[in-house]
Formats: C-alpha cells, sequence, structure tokens
C-alpha cells in the first residue's frame, strides 16, 4: 500500500474515531488535519519519505482560504434564512395554518396526519431548519392526534418525517451549502432550489398517499371523527388568511431567485425581513423573540462556520497529502459503468447517514466525490437532488437520525423509542423509493431548471 493511500486512510479513520468518542466535530476536523500536515512535515524532512507534501504549500495558504470562506457572498444567505426560520417559527404562523386545516381535513380519516404533512411543507418551504421543524410539529400535532384516538407510531412518525423536509424544499440552507461545495455555475443555488421543488412536492406527495391508504386498511390507525364539523365559507376563509401569508413570503424570495430578480444573497434579505414584518403582523414582534432569533441565528451560523473553518483545514492537508488523487482512483477502480459508480457514492453516503450529520457530510465527502463524478458527465443538478434526500433520509436512520432526538425530545410520556422507530420506517421506504424514482427518472429533478434557464 502506497504511503499516500495509508496517510488518507489514517485520517479518515481517526476522524471517525473522534466523532464516536462523541469530540467535537469542529475541533476534531482542525486537529487531525494539524497532526496529519505534522505528520506528513516530519516524514518529508526528517526521514525523506517518498511523499509529496508541501507544509508551506497546504499551511501557508489556510488564512487565505479560511478567509475565502468567510468572505463569499453566498454565505451570507445562511443566517438570513436561519433567521428567516427562526422568526417564522416565532410569529406563530405554524398554529395557525394547523387549526385552521384541522377544520377543513379534520373530518377525514388520517385527516389531522395530511393536515401535518401540508404544514409541513409550508414550514419546510418557510424555515428549512428541520430540528425546529420537527419540534413544532410535534408540539402541534402528537398531543391532539392521540387524543383523536390515532395510532402512537403513526402520529409520531408523521410529524417527526415529515420535519424533516425542511432539509430539501428550498429554501435549503443545505443546498446552498451544497452549491458553494460543488463550485459550479452548473449548480447554482437558483438551480438546485428549483431542482428540488418536483422531489419535495413528489414526497409530500407520497406521505398523504401512503396516510390514505394506511388509514382505509388499517381503520384502527387513524379513526374518523365522530364529532366532524361541516365546511363552511367562515372555515375557507379562515385557512386562506391562515396560508396566503407564509405562502406569499415563499413565492417572493423563491420567485425572485428563480427569476433573476435578485440573487439568493438578496432574496434571503427579503425573506429575513418578511418573517419579521409576519411577525409584526400577527403581533408577535417584541424584545425578547428577537433577541431568541438573534441568539439561536448566531449559534447555528457559528456551528455550521466552525465546521466550515475545520474542514477547510482537514481538505488542505488531506489534499496534500494526495487524498483527492486516493479517492479518485479508489472510486474508478470500481468494476462498475457511471451509474453503478453513482450509486455506490449513495450508499456510502447513506451509510455515513447514519453517524454523521448533514452538515459534516455536505462539507467533507461531498467535495471529494462531486469532481470525480461530475468528470463522468453525470449532471450536477441531478447528482446534487440525489446526495440531498439521501442525506434527508439519514435523519431517520437510527442511531444517530438527529430527528428521532428531536421528536423524543417533545413526546408524551407513554410514547417509547420503539414507537418512534416504527413511525418512521414507512417514511424511511417512502424517501428510498423518491431517491430510486429520481435516479431512474432524471427530469424529476432537471427539468424545472433547464425550462427556467432555457428561457
Amino acid at each position: 500500500m502506497a504511503l499516500e493511500t495509508l496517510l488518507v486512510l489514517l485520517m479518515f479513520c481517526t476522524f471517525m474515531v473522534t466523532l464516536l468518542i462523541g469530540f467535537p466535530v469542529a475541533w476534531s476536523l482542525a486537529g487531525i488535519g494539524l497532526l496529519f500536515a505534522i505528520i506528513g512535515h516530519i516524514l518529508v524532512d526528517t526521514f525523506n519519505a517518498d511523499l509529496w507534501f508541501n507544509w508551506r504549500g497546504s499551511m501557508g495558504v489556510l488564512d487565505r482560504r479560511i478567509w475565502g470562506v468567510v468572505a463569499n457572498e453566498l454565505m451570507v444567505a445562511l443566517p438570513m434564512f436561519i433567521f428567516m426560520g427562526i422568526m417564522l417559527d416565532k410569529s406563530g404562523i405554524a398554529e395557525k395554518l394547523m387549526s385552521s386545516l384541522v377544520k377543513l381535513f379534520g373530518g377525514l380519516r388520517g385527516g389531522y396526519a395530511i393536515t401535518v404533512v401540508i404544514v409541513g411543507v409550508m414550514l419546510a418551504a418557510s424555515t428549512g431548519i428541520i430540528g425546529a421543524s420537527v419540534v413544532l410539529l410535534g408540539m402541534l400535532s402528537i398531543g391532539p392526534m392521540l387524543k383523536a384516538k390515532y395510532d402512537k407510531s403513526l402520529a409520531v412518525g408523521t410529524a417527526c418525517s415529515v420535519g424533516t423536509l425542511g432539509i430539501l424544499v428550498p429554501p435549503s440552507i443545505m443546498l446552498v451549502l451544497m452549491a458553494d461545495r460543488l463550485g459550479t455555475p452548473a449548480a447554482s443555488v437558483g438551480r438546485l432550489f428549483m431542482g428540488a421543488v418536483i422531489p419535495g412536492l413528489m414526497l409530500a406527495t407520497m406521505y398523504i398517499l401512503y396516510i390514505v391508504i394506511a388509514a382505509r386498511l388499517k381503520p384502527d390507525l387513524a379513526p374518523a371523527p365522530v364529532d366532524r364539523e361541516p365546511v363552511t365559507l367562515r372555515t375557507l376563509l379562515d385557512v386562506l388568511l391562515a396560508v396566503v401569508p407564509p405562502l406569499a413570503l415563499i413565492v417572493l424570495v423563491l420567485g425572485s431567485i428563480f427569476t433573476g430578480v435578485a440573487t439568493t444573497t438578496e432574496a434571503s434579505g427579503i425573506g429575513a425581513l418578511g418573517a419579521t414584518l409576519l411577525a409584526l403582523l400577527y403581533g408577535r414582534l417584541n424584545l425578547t423573540n428577537v433577541k431568541e432569533a438573534l441568539y439561536q441565528t448566531s449559534r447555528t451560523t457559528a456551528f455550521i462556520f466552525g465546521i466550515f473553518i475545520g474542514a477547510t483545514i482537514y481538505a488542505a492537508v488531506l489534499r496534500s497529502l494526495g487524498g483527492d488523487d486516493v479517492i479518485r482512483d479508489a472510486i474508478l477502480s470500481l468494476p462498475f459503468e457511471t451509474t453503478g459508480i453513482v450509486l455506490t457514492i449513495l450508499l456510502l453516503t447513506f451509510l455515513l447517514g447514519f453517524f454523521l450529520d448533514w452538515v459534516e457530510i455536505t462539507l467533507i465527502v461531498l467535495p471529494l466525490v462531486a469532481p470525480v463524478v461530475l468528470s463522468l458527465g453525470v449532471d450536477p443538478v441531478w447528482f446534487a437532488i440525489l446526495f440531498a434526500v439521501c442525506l434527508q433520509t439519514s435523519f431517520l436512520t437510527p442511531p444517530v437520525g438527529f430527528a428521532l432526538f428531536y421528536i423524543k425530545g417533545v413526546c408524551p410520556p407513554g410514547i417509547v423509542t420503539t414507537d418512534i422507530y416504527k413511525g418512521v420506517a414507512p417514511y424511511i421506504v417512502l424517501q428510498l423509493i423518491a431517491l430510486m424514482l429520481i435516479f431512474w427518472y432524471e427530469p424529476l429533478a432537471t427539468w424545472l431548471p433547464s425550462e427556467v434557464y432555457r428561457r
């Protein structure tokens, strides 16, 4: 085994070990990068090892690389979209959507779960923050569904799974990071946002169909309400008043990006301002909510940028040790055609999602595998959406499915971990089916971006 290959494997193994023992990700990345930079320097200067490694060429430019990450105008969109989501959470929009849509769909068998899906899609397109969406949906829906005699697993699984749509449905902070890491105009933020629209809506439709079919086949899962209230003109008006404000904000943000009126960064500013105005409209704009929104935005942004800086150090050393060549040779040596290579990468990404968060996978794994895949002629938007759906699935897979931890924190006492696992299992299958559909029918991800950019 070549020395470069050995060092690259050791870097990966060391990183996984530090994660498994619970060491912070950002410090793990930065520390391991510096450690192996020192090892490479010692091997070259002291032992004259047959290894191409230049300390000054890798570590001497770190200040410029880190500055390039922090000064990237696109990254301004991250705190703006995060603030938009948190402020919409504070505005009480979800409560208004839930209460009004329940009056419309609550009379149907499985109607409450269908309402959760619709509200979840609206939240996904408004916030893009998994933790906030899962917790909010869980708090708003699990109790009332259990009171309506819904099966525990269906109630918890629906709230948990629908909350993960926020990572896929635009505006998604994950897609912003993916566009930055891919670094090609063919996979710009606008194209990725457009590419995710159809898959996101398709997943939501599959969720609703599953709820309707499951409730029909097994009536005990979602009993029909005994005291069904008639749908009146007042009910429709309440739904309209609850849906129009957030929908208008979504159309304004995404429409300005899709039509080219505003850049992603500018549109994120529009979204942040719009969310603040909605909080004012609903009487929720006060000093406490603003302080909490700013604090949570700063904390989340600092977390992401800490991993950004650590990943920059890690990647710089990995490349200096020949990591790009090792990974490229390993991928191209697979006994498959392009289709098999893409499937292998998706499988590895799915397995990594059992242990790593989407931030680490996006910042570390994607930049390493994407150049090789794109060199094979793969459409970057299609590959990015496949990668995104795969990462979304990882939120629901134990043992480190973060959505499972979020929902557990707001579950009533009678719900145990087994109920959560049983509840999300059908939705994991649905997400894998959606992943296969996108894989076998590429236009699901590429048609909308190509149509819009063709004009």
